[in-house]
């Protein structure tokens, strides 16, 4: 009997002890995840604007949640379209696609946007602003694996500025993807692969006064002296707004939003992320989320940060009052969240799609090695190239995204072989000045890169919809304008994002391991006891789950 009773008691033990610590039961699981992306977020904005945030915001997530410091993208190009689908679907665009924001098809033999969709219809408004879908992406989010697993009963609803930003997290199955349309309009809208007509909410918030009362002046939150973490508010470094000669504080909105779209400026001030909290709070509200026992996901994308960015530069005073905002609006979305569904019954991770470089100009002016890339100028000179090699035009399609596609049909018609073509246009690139590296086809083809530059463009690599040589300019070298931040590449301005987990589920602390984007769907999948996301390549962090 004494046998009898240890045997049981051990198989007891050993029952408890192999229990799978993502086997979460209905009432342990999170009511609502809610994903935060921060469109441009580079990770030491924590670090360098921190003194400048409350308690309630950005630091409740960093004191009382988890924060992995040493999170990067794992490929490149580092865009707002890769970056969206990367974080939600636990992948990299060799394999969900999502190569750009906007690509060279080869089939079609156009440029196509990556959340384009000409099958569907805008809802809410006139034109073809609502005319999105995911149907590009080509493997399952996070966001679609919580609806397959409760059989469509839980939730999804997508949020953000940015059509992209909306509809890529929410996947292919959400309930809904909302985006603000400028212009004259101010209105959220949607598409029809979501809903024939916008939901009553919807329609009252855009018949609200909500957006046309942020037409107002931004001036700094506090007194200007005060954000000694950025640079002088007068500079040359600055694009600002038509009809305002100096890209100072303060801005009349009112005044300028004639010259700079109407509503459209929105997205270029903190009141843009202002406004995106207000559409996702109502959201949560009137779609009941986190309110029973079926697991709801609210994805946000804070898109102002990006717009702010491109126009003003990393260094800005105008970046700096944008996080010390952005810092009251996440305090007001945790506020709301505890408050309707319940503190310890919601799980938050917040991120970001990419960072940015500092201006190069201004790099320069502090001796720092920088510059601007001419696409134009290098366009033709390898177009005069190929013809002096082999007297024929037109074997090139097209050269965007530091990518160069070839015409099949003319490198067949004039006998010449795409490998030798490959390794002649990366020879000459390398010679050419601010280029830094060059991959071609073949070499991702029949390599296997597991470090460095090379391994992120692999990651980035789509056999089917990517081109066929790849270029790499220097450190701190952009093509853009000499005022403003961009992104893109490879280095760790770019690829070095934010990583916070707060709520059910998440330990305390904080980890200086490598971690990745794509490690974000599969430990939220584990936190959910889930399946993965069909196309997952990311691991789950596991210091992060209690």
């Amino acid at each position: 009997m004494k046998f009898t009773s240890i045997k049981m008691l051990l198989f007891g033990l050993a029952a408890l002890s192999f229990k799978p610590a993502d086997a979460q039961t209905a009432s342990q699981k999170p009511k609502l995840v809610v994903g935060i992306v921060v469109d441009q977020m580079r990770f030491d904005y924590l670090t360098r604007f921190e003194a400048q945030f409350g308690d309630r915001g950005f630091k409740r997530l960093m004191s009382d949640g988890f924060e992995c410091r040493n999170n990067h993208f794992n490929y490149v190009p580092t865009y707002t379209g890769p970056g969206h689908a990367s974080i939600y679907t636990g992948t990299t665009p060799a394999n969900h696609g999502i190569i750009s924001n906007n690509w060279y098809n080869k089939f079609e033999k156009q440029q196509v946007y990556c959340a384009g969709d000409t099958t569907v219809a805008s809802v809410g408004v006139d034109g073809p602003a609502g005319q999105m879908s995911p149907h590009r992406m080509l493997t399952t989010t996070i966001t679609d694996q919580n609806r397959l697993h409760t059989q469509m009963r839980g939730k999804t609803i997508g949020v953000s500025l940015k059509d992209r930003g909306a509809i890529l997290p929410a996947g292919h199955t959400a309930n809904a993807a909302y985006w603000f349309e400028g212009g004259d309009e101010g209105k959220w809208i949607t598409s029809t692969f979501y809903m024939d007509q916008l939901p009553k909410w919807v329609q009252e918030f855009n018949a609200s006064a909500k957006a046309k009362n942020y037409l107002k002046e931004w001036n700094t939150l506090k007194p200007i002296e005060t954000y000694v973490e950025s640079g002088a508010d007068l500079n040359t470094y600055e694009g600002g707004f038509r009809g305002k000669e100096d890209a100072v504080f303060p801005y009349d909105l009112e005044k300028l939003a004639p010259e700079n779209g109407g509503y459209t400026l929105l997205k270029s001030t903190p009141y843009g992320n202002n406004l995106t909290t207000d559409f996702a709070l109502e959201a949560l509200d009137a779609e009941a989320l986190g309110q029973d026992s079926d697991t709801d996901f609210l994805v946000v994308s804070y898109s102002a940060t990006d717009y702010v960015g491109h126009n003003f530069g990393v260094n800005s005073k105008e970046v700096e009052d944008m996080y010390v905002r952005l810092d009251l609006d996440l305090e007001r979305l945790l506020d709301a969240l505890d408050k309707k569904v319940g503190e310890g019954n919601y799980t938050v991770f917040l991120t970001a799609d990419h960072g940015a470089v500092n201006v190069p100009a201004y790099l320069s002016a502090n001796r720092i090695p920088s510059g601007y890339f001419d696409n134009r100028a290098f366009a033709t000179a390898l177009n005069e190239f190929i013809v002096s090699e082999y007297g024929k035009e037109d074997l090139i399609e097209d050269i965007s995204n530091y990518q160069v596609f070839f015409n099949y049909e003319n490198l067949q018609e004039a006998g010449v072989n795409p490998e030798e073509l490959q390794k002649k246009i990366a020879h000459f690139a390398l010679q050419y000045d601010l280029m830094d590296k060059v991959y071609t086809r073949a070499e991702l083809n029949q390599a296997n890169y597991t470090s460095g530059v090379a391994a992120l463009i692999q990651k980035g690599f789509n056999q089917k919809r990517s081109g066929d040589v790849f270029l790499v300019l220097d450190p701190g070298v952009i093509s853009y304008s000499r005022t403003g931040s961009t992104h893109g590449s490879a280095f760790s301005y770019d690829t070095h994002a934010p990583l916070l987990f707060y709520g059910a589920g998440i330990k305390k602390g904080k980890t200086y391991k490598l971690t990745e984007i794509p490690d974000i769907a599969p430990t939220i999948a584990a936190l959910l006891g889930i399946e993965f996301p069909n196309g997952t390549t990311g691991t789950i962090i596991t210091e992060v789950l209690e």
